[in-house]
């Protein structure tokens, strides 16, 4: 049987307000593990682009 299923089958036995706090705890996971994921893409352009952004020629901006 597959966690998800496991899963139903606690979740089937609580009573409906634990049920929406088990909902509510998922889609806090699933946010978290978006955000994660959005930091790595951030971090991986941040390394790609720092010759782009930290040259000589671009120092004026950092002024602006």
């Amino acid at each position: 049987m597959a966690i998800a299923d496991l899963v139903y089958e606690q979740i089937k036995k609580l009573p409906e307000h634990l049920a929406r706090e088990v909902l509510d705890f998922v889609g806090y996971l699933t946010e978290r593990q978006e955000r994660e994921r959005d930091r790595d893409l951030i971090s991986a352009q941040e390394s790609a682009l720092k010759t782009v952004w930290d040259n000589p020629e671009d120092q004026a901006w950092n002024r602006v």
